[in-house]
């Protein structure tokens, strides 16, 4: 069986953030045929077309990094009913300049934890409009908004419900079905 290489972006810049804790979880409940590896956006200065010309190394550098994966996975957190700045920016940087979009062909999924009922609602209904717009095919099904509890998800990346657990296994193992559909789409006829 094929493996392939992950992506993922952690939406909030926060060291303590509990969408990275998500992440740290997410990381031990995938399936062995995916490796995932986190792409920092930190360091990224604000996107202006002024640097379409000469891209900064540390934007080369992340644009680089998007092309060795061979999917991509969002954990973000929701400011404001919307996506958080930095995460936004990432994906400007990684989208242009304009005929060098990054994201192109690379399947997609979308997954945030908040301590509000509905999850990450809203902004993952923002970030699946960004994500269209980049031509980055997006896993649609299962759907994932965690109402995050005191507790729920540890330090080191346990989650100390069983019902959540294997719905987050689960969903990585719809995420890398969803990877071998588009990895098949893909493929020249045989």
């Amino acid at each position: 069986m094929a493996s392939y290489k992950v992506g993922y972006f952690v939406g909030s810049l926060a060291k303590a953030s509990i969408n990275r804790k998500l992440s740290k979880v997410l990381v031990n409940l995938a399936p062995e045929e995916l490796s995932l590896q986190e792409i920092s956006f930190k360091d990224l200065p604000l996107y202006s077309y002024d640097y379409d010309a000469d891209y900064p190394p540390v934007a080369r550098e992340f644009k680089q990094r998007i092309a060795e994966v061979d999917a991509l996975l969002f954990v973000t957190p929701e400011y404001n009913r919307s996506i958080p700045g930095g995460l936004k920016n990432a994906i400007d940087w990684g989208s242009r300049p304009w005929g060098k979009n990054s994201f192109t062909g690379k399947p997609s999924a979308i997954i945030g934890t908040s301590i509000g009922s509905i999850g990450t609602a809203v902004a993952q209904q923002s970030l699946r409009g960004v994500l269209c717009f980049c031509n980055a095919p997006l896993m649609n099904t299962v759907e994932a908004y965690i109402h995050s509890t005191p507790g729920l998800i540890t330090d080191d990346g346990q989650v100390t419900n069983e019902t959540t657990t294997e719905f987050l296994r689960n969903y990585m193992s719809e995420f890398l079905a969803f990877i071998q559909r588009v990895d098949r789409a893909h493929q020249p006829n045989q």
